[in-house]
């Protein structure tokens, strides 16, 4: 049996005393709490990830699709990546006699643009009203608009469809783009939080120097909102775009026809082929997601400083 040394080296001490310290850093309660802290942040990433993918599925399974036969699209199993794929059917898509493409583009930037501008515009100025100007009743008018919130839409579009074929605008986007000019209750509500966040004193200076009411609003206060109103212009534009009850109801000539109606329109003929629609699907969601890839940081910005300050 090897008797123990009497005297531990310089060397050993050393290295003992590292391996302590290595052992109490790595066991200490601070340590424990940082990897606590980064394994919950991966187990974020990863739930992130997966939801992401989740979503994402539906439009990589269109987009693969568009590059398909039309035998091949329900074909079993499932073909993730077509062989070889048909890249022809986006040109066919484009030049469908059927699904003219440019014209229902033009049709769908028309008339969410057009939405959008108006429901921009009115929410902003009614909303400041609402926050900045004192008259009579108007708290009771506030309240009112945002009870308008809980009444269904269709309760009020069967009065409206008889306003506008009274006035014999039916089969134009007249009612379609003019009742977005009377402002939007939930936009409304947003923008006024967003102005009562805003400190007053700005509205004074300017009034002892002189601006009118509508120079405040106009030269101060917008400039000040423009995240929430970046944020307001992007959702209503999206609800637009997806539109598709107003434009069936109200327009008649298919040659006014939105991108909507025109896919459903597609869609509906007796004999589908499935590769040319999800092309034709494709075409329509591709300006939506170049106008958010190239706005996406006013976006996001907009979006954060609507929740900080609202």
């Amino acid at each position: 049996m090897t008797p123990l040394p009497d005297r531990i080296s310089a060397p050993e001490q050393a290295a003992t005393a590292d391996m302590a310290h290595l052992a109490k850093s790595v066991f200490s309660p601070a340590a424990g709490r940082k990897l606590r802290r980064h394994v919950l942040a991966a187990g974020r990433h990863v739930l992130l990830i997966g939801v992401a993918m989740a979503f994402m599925l539906p439009f990589v399974w269109m987009v693969i699709s568009a590059l398909k036969s039309n035998d091949m699209v329900f074909s079993q199993p499932i073909q993730w990546w077509p062989n070889p794929p048909r890249w022809s059917n986006f040109l066919e898509a484009f030049n469908y006699p059927r699904f003219p493409f440019l014209r229902l583009l033009w049709n769908s930037v028309f008339y969410s643009g057009a939405v959008t501008i108006a429901t921009v515009v009115s929410c902003a100025a009614v909303a400041y009203g609402f926050a900045r100007l004192r008259f009579p009743g108007r708290d009771l008018l506030f309240m009112v608009t945002i009870a308008t919130l809980m009444i269904p839409g269709i309760v009020t579009f069967i009065p409206t469809f008889i306003l506008f074929k009274a006035l014999g605008q039916l089969g134009s986007y007249v009612p379609l783009i003019v009742p977005k000019f009377f402002g939007d209750a939930f936009f409304i509500f947003m923008m006024r939080q967003f102005y009562l966040t805003l400190p007053g004193e700005l509205a004074d200076a300017a009034r002892v120097d002189g601006a009118n009411e509508f120079r405040i609003f106009w030269q101060i206060m917008l400039p000040l909102v423009r995240p929430a109103l970046l944020v307001m212009a992007v959702f209503m534009f999206l609800w637009t775009w997806h539109d598709f009850f107003g434009p069936l109801v109200y327009l008649s000539d298919t040659s006014q026809f939105p991108l909507s109606l025109g896919l459903f329109a597609f869609r509906a003929q007796r004999d589908t082929y499935w590769g040319l629609l999800m092309a034709a699907a494709t075409l329509t969601t591709l300006p939506l997601v170049i106008i958010f890839f190239i706005g996406q940081r006013y976006f996001v910005e907009g979006v954060k400083l609507t929740g900080i300050k609202g």
